[in-house]
């Protein structure tokens, strides 16, 4: 591979493209926000903002650097019906109103959480919940649409024309796939979808040459490679399955914390706590728990998005202000359950508890997943958050808590796929230190027991 690979990164919260150089070092990168549309019929992704914003981009990029490959990677619940003229309907967004009015009917014909590992979520969170509201509410559009594509394979589909499934995707909480046996589950039957979720294409497959058109509009070559493409979460462990033995746990952390236990068993998860079993692109069982993190971080910080100092977060623990959960509705085991903030707090200190917060709640996760060997490595936006890195190293101080010196992400992981298995080494780790908080295990304590007594 000699040329750059370009990634097209759909967050819930922005979208990118960014090249990157064949030994993974990131030389080109653009982003927008990413706004869904309001109703009618409801709210649902922008695709052709997105689409427009990706055509540019490309242009641009290919008019600097020479691209050898194109990767999709996006983030979960969310899934296309297409016809051959294309959307038969509106992309939902997994935050729209209405999905749970479904409930009841869904109720009967969803599969038990020990085949899918699954667990019941909140509104358009579970893609099998989506697709049994679009199909009562919306019958002669559900019935019209040929294929079920999954976020990544969308996209793949749109510059290629070809129709694919892919593991991480079909199997993230979606109700559809038994992780075990890396099969569909009766939904696909019950929904009437028979026929319709395309062939299984691992993420790395090159699924043909871009369409005529987008070669044209772009500046590319029809042989650029593009790739089946992988949900975002699972990217980002791409390069440490590639590099590392297991077990290793990856804490994913954006918009949400998606914790990846590399190596642990499956069976022992709780749905109530909202963990799951994805797969990853090997089709390997992936234990996962997750919470809005990135989300209740913004919302406790406000303004104060500085990193704190040891001082600002001791300050915190000294005092007992605490931040119990949930900040967010969406994900998580407390996600039910309305956020506070008991004791004094000035609001140059948001951003220290709201760090104090996210660590504890992964370690929470951590411990829920049965996490106690192997290295934790915190990847995205909080790994450059030092006192993050401190706290969660001093809860746990029976693992090595590490970080990448460059960000991984989702979007370096969904690069590597373009030399899937032979990916460069990963970039250089460095391993965070506690501070040595006083106090700081009674505050854990004390967090925990008004957190579970909230429930």
């Amino acid at each position: 591979m000699g040329g750059a690979v370009a990634v097209l990164d759909v967050g819930k919260t922005n979208v990118k493209l960014v090249l990157f150089a064949p030994d993974g070092a990131a030389i080109w990168e653009r982003s927008t926000p990413n706004r869904p549309l309001p109703a009618p019929p409801y709210l649902h992704a922008n695709v052709e903002a997105i689409w427009t914003f990706f055509l540019e981009a490309l242009a641009e990029a290919a008019n600097a650097h020479e691209i050898e490959a194109i990767v999709p990677t996006a983030h979960g619940a969310a899934a296309a019906l297409v016809d051959d003229r294309g959307l038969a309907l509106p992309l939902l967004d997994y935050e729209a109103d209405g999905v749970e009015e479904i409930e009841p009917e869904y109720a009967k014909i969803r599969p038990p959480f020990s085949q899918t590992y699954s667990p019941p979520l909140a509104g358009g969170l579970n893609v099998g919940r989506q697709l049994a509201w679009q199909r009562a509410t919306y019958p002669k559009e559900f019935a019209r649409a040929r294929h079920l594509l999954f976020y990544p394979q969308y996209w793949s589909w749109r510059m290629t024309g070809v129709a694919a499934s892919e593991a991480t995707s079909l199997a993230c909480h979606t109700d559809l796939w038994l992780p075990a046996k890396n099969a569909p589950s009766e939904l696909v039957r019950a929904l009437g979808l028979e026929g319709r979720v395309p062939p299984v294409a691992p993420a790395w497959t090159s699924l043909g040459p871009l369409r005529p058109e987008i070669a044209t509009a772009t500046g590319l070559t029809r042989d650029v490679r593009v790739l089946s493409g992988v949900h975002d979460s699972n990217a980002s462990i791409v390069p440490y399955l590639a590099n590392w033995k297991a077990p290793f746990t990856v804490v994913s952390t954006g918009t949400w914390v998606i914790l990846l236990g590399v190596g642990l068993p499956i069976e022992g998860l709780d749905p109530e706590a909202d963990m799951l079993a994805n797969l990853d692109i090997t089709g390997r069982p992936t234990a996962c728990g997750r919470f809005m993190g990135g989300r209740e971080y913004a919302e406790i910080a406000r303004r104060d998005l500085a990193a704190p100092s040891r001082e600002a977060v001791q300050a915190l623990i000294d005092r007992g202000t605490l931040a119990l959960p949930a900040f967010s509705a969406q994900g998580g085991p407390f996600a039910k359950f309305r956020g506070r903030i008991t004791g004094e707090l000035g609001e140059s200190e948001r951003g220290a508890l709201a760090t104090l917060y996210v660590a504890l709640m992964t370690d929470h996760m951590l411990t829920r997943l049965g996490v106690r060997e192997g290295p934790v490595v915190v990847d995205g936006n909080f790994g450059a958050n030092v006192a993050f890195g401190a706290a969660l190293a001093q809860l746990r101080p029976k693992q090595e808590v590490v970080s990448t010196r460059r960000p991984i992400g989702s979007a370096y992981g969904a690069a590597m796929l373009a030399s899937w298995p032979h990916c460069p080494p990963l970039p250089e780790t460095f391993a965070h230190r506690s501070w040595d908080l006083g106090g700081f295990e009674a505050y854990r304590v004390r967090w925990l027991e008004e957190a579970l007594a909230s429930r």
